[in-house]
This record gives C-alpha cells, sequence and structure tokens, in this order.
C-alpha cells in the first residue's frame, strides 16, 4: 500500500506539465483576483511581480481551492477502491487481482507516453467522465467567483470532477489498492503531489506554463511515469509467470 501511494505522489509531482494546462487558468484567475487591488492595469503577467503581502493574501484562495479538488479525488478513490476489492473477490474464479493491476499499470504506461508527447490514448478516457461533468458544472459556475476560501473550496471540489485522462490513469492504481480506504489514499496522494505545481502556477503562472511546455520536461516526466508503469507491472505477483507461460506455449 505504501508503494502505491508512493508512487501516486510522485506522479502527481512529475505530472505538473499537464496540471498546469488543466488547471492553469483557475488558478491564474484566483491569482488575479487576489492581486486586484494591488496591481489594477498592471496587464498581463502581473502576477509575476507580485509584492509579498499580494502573494499571501492568494494563499488561502489556493490552499482552499486545492483541499477542494484533492477531497473530491479522495472520494472518488474510495469508490474505485472499493469496487476494485469486490471484484477480487472473484478470484477464485478469475485471476481478477492479476487483470486489474495489468490495466492499472498499461494505464501508467500510456500516460507517461502522453505526456512526453507519444500518443493520445489517455485523452480518449476524459470521454468516461464527460456525463457526470455536464452535470455537476453549473454548480461551479453558481459558485463562483472565487473570491473567499468558502467559495474556491467549493469550486475546487467540483473541479476535481473534471474529466481528465490523468486522473482516471492514477483510478487505476486506487482501483488494485485492495478497498474503498486504501483507494482514497492512493489518490489522496496523488492530489498531495500536484499540489506544489498548482500552487506555484498560482503565484507564477506565466513562468512556469513556459517551463513545463519544454519538450525536455515534458520527456523526463513522460519517461519517469512509464518507468513507474513498467515496475509496476514486473512486481505484479504472477504476472511474470504467465507471460513466461506463454511464451513457452507459443515456442
Amino acid at each position: 500500500m505504501t508503494e502505491l501511494a508512493l508512487s501516486a505522489f510522485l506522479i502527481g509531482v512529475v505530472s505538473g506539465v499537464h496540471c498546469v494546462a488543466m488547471c492553469g487558468g483557475i488558478v491564474s484567475a484566483l491569482s488575479l483576483r487576489a492581486n486586484a487591488p494591488t496591481l489594477a492595469g498592471a496587464g498581463p503577467g502581473a502576477a509575476l511581480y507580485a509584492p509579498a503581502e499580494a502573494v499571501v493574501a492568494q494563499l488561502p484562495l489556493h490552499v482552499a481551492y486545492s483541499v477542494g479538488r484533492i477531497a473530491s479525488y479522495a472520494i472518488a478513490g474510495a469508490v474505485v477502491g472499493g469496487l476494485g476489492g469486490t471484484v477480487v473477490l472473484l478470484n477464485s474464479v478469475l485471476p481478477a487481482q492479476l487483470i486489474l493491476a495489468v490495466i492499472a499499470n498499461a494505464l501508467l504506461v500510456l500516460l507517461g507516453l502522453y505526456l512526453a508527447g507519444v500518443g493520445r490514448l489517455v485523452s480518449r478516457l476524459e470521454g468516461l467522465g464527460s456525463g457526470l461533468w455536464r452535470a455537476i458544472a453549473p454548480l461551479g459556475r453558481r459558485l463562483g467567483p472565487a473570491d473567499t476560501p468558502a467559495r474556491a473550496l467549493g469550486i475546487g471540489a467540483v473541479w476535481g470532477w473534471l474529466p481528465c485522462g490523468l486522473v482516471y490513469s492514477v483510478l487505476g492504481t486506487a482501483l488494485v489498492s485492495g478497498g474503498a480506504t486504501r483507494g482514497a489514499a492512493v489518490m489522496l496522494a496523488f492530489g498531495l503531489g500536484t499540489l506544489p505545481n498548482l500552487l506555484a502556477a498560482g503565484l507564477a503562472i506565466g513562468r512556469l506554463r513556459r517551463l513545463l511546455v519544454r519538450p525536455r520536461v515534458r520527456l523526463a516526466a513522460g519517461l519517469v511515469v512509464v518507468t513507474l508503469g513498467v515496475a509496476g507491472a514486473i512486481r505484479t505477483p504472477g504476472l511474470v509467470e504467465q507471460v513466461k507461460q506463454g511464451i513457452a506455449c507459443l515456442s
């Protein structure tokens, strides 16, 4: 369980190249709103040069937004982890745990390739949550503007359900965690891993975006996630033996 949580945390950290692209707009809006009294008329990029007191004023909004977002991730992890734990009960009839582990690690490999700019299969997963998002998105609009921590918390909780191939890929890891509590812990760790990037994005959105779109940064992040997926597959109990048996049958 600790390994799963650590992997999820690391994925959250290195996947900032995607998080800033998806959520950068809203965290930038939080920055501009918090800075408005100080930076009025400063023009685009004003958040890059906010004085210390303006940065401090931003933090409650950004923290509240991320707390809401991460709480939604944890709830989703609990649901998926509980479902996966139930499926594993069928293990005497079907090698469910092995199948789920293969799916989870394959999703991580695809995610790593996507982050590196190779293939877009992960982005197609986003259609899975489109119906739910259409249902709850109006709530997020009614909660705006995010000018108080309470409003930012609510908007973050809604935004946590935005269809996102990155989140869905990590939910695959929650699926094999063994239960609702463990699934929630995996997604909590992932959410905490995304926190530094989004807080930094809120404080210096322009500069960070320019850094994270660099091909070498995306490639490095993708390779880290691919490595985690391959390592997870190798550690899956029984997988190596199954592959060897399959090769033996073909020879």
